[in-house]
């Protein structure tokens, strides 16, 4: 009994550092600029993450063989996802953003269809369309027209179309190095990326950066809460009951955001836009419950414990 509320209490509380992690973001792009904050975010995680990989002896070497499969990784996420995700912030509420980040389960079959020439089955295409009309009522409130800026929009898909590619591109590796090992050189590669980017965009502006208490702490629980301790909890939580059941508890994800986003940054939903989250829900529950699962449950646990 104790070990069940212990186990579905780490699941929880692992989904409310990753809707979390929105706001911590949407907090912190207030001092730094976006790929500042993820470049930092990357070196923290990436300390934490070895010491955890080797104080669990689980730290694996990379073969050069697969070297370009890991670059292919980072670039998609977190590189493409990170910038994708972080710029829309600056234009968009961290609801919206983790209501559409939600759908990228939705997609992966769709692609795996397209480049794969897997089968894609009805129940996938309902919970797609489900989803996007939630989607949509998100957007739009009628009251006050088109909330959303249409590029901020555009970033967001940008995030989720380059994890269903990440997504992809990991069945190649997934069986042969254990997750955190896969995180963990995907996010030092990954840095080879933002670096360079770093230079290019916000060098210049980096004397003008005003940190704050609030926008320091939100930096360090972004790197320790969410692309750490959550990692470690969501997959510890996986091993005991599968990626299946721990799935379903991810769906709760947009509706903590809203939660926390309306008590800690005051931002308001119209009931149009609470009905929009249960519908995004409503159809990615559908998809889950209904699917034969065709995508190995590693690639599931990596994927998903890399969007957040």
């Amino acid at each position: 009994m104790f070990q069940h509320i212990r186990m579905y209490g780490a699941i929880v509380l692992a989904m409310i550092f990753w809707a979390f992690s929105f706001i911590w973001t949407k907090i912190a792009i207030e001092s730094f600029q976006p790929v500042t904050l993820v470049t930092l975010r990357l070196v923290i995680a990436v300390l934490l993450l070895y010491a955890y990989a080797t104080a669990t002896k689980k730290f694996q070497f990379i073969k050069r063989a697969d070297l370009k499969w890991f670059v292919l990784l980072a670039f998609f996420e977190p590189y493409m996802y990170y910038m994708g995700e972080t710029y829309s912030l600056t234009m968009l509420n961290p609801t919206l953003v983790a209501v559409i980040i939600a759908t990228i389960p939705l997609f992966a079959p769709v692609f795996a269809f397209l480049f794969l020439k897997e089968k894609i089955s009805p129940v996938n295409i309902l919970g797609i369309i489900v989803s996007l009309l939630g989607v949509l009522m998100v957007i739009y409130e009628p009251q006050s027209g088109m909330e959303a800026g249409f590029w901020g929009i555009v970033l967001v898909f940008v995030a989720v179309f380059s994890a269903v590619f990440y997504a992809i591109t990991l069945r190649k590796i997934s069986l042969h190095y254990k997750t955190v090992n896969i995180i963990l050189y995907q996010s030092i590669i990954g840095l080879f990326f933002f670096v360079p980017t770093f230079f290019i965009t916000d060098y210049a502006t980096i004397t003008d950066i005003k940190i704050t208490y609030k926008s320091l702490e939100a930096l360090l629980m972004l790197a320790i809460f969410a692309s750490v301790l959550a990692f470690v909890l969501f997959a510890g939580v996986v091993r005991k009951i599968g990626i299946a059941k721990t799935n379903v508890f991810v769906n709760l994800i947009p509706v903590f955001t809203a939660l926390f986003s309306w008590l800690l940054l005051g931002q308001q939903l119209g009931f149009n836009q609470w009905i929009g989250i249960a519908v995004v829900v409503s159809g990615l529950f559908v998809s889950q419950l209904s699917r034969k699962r065709k995508i190995p449950a590693k690639i599931e646990e990596i994927t998903q414990v890399t969007e957040y």
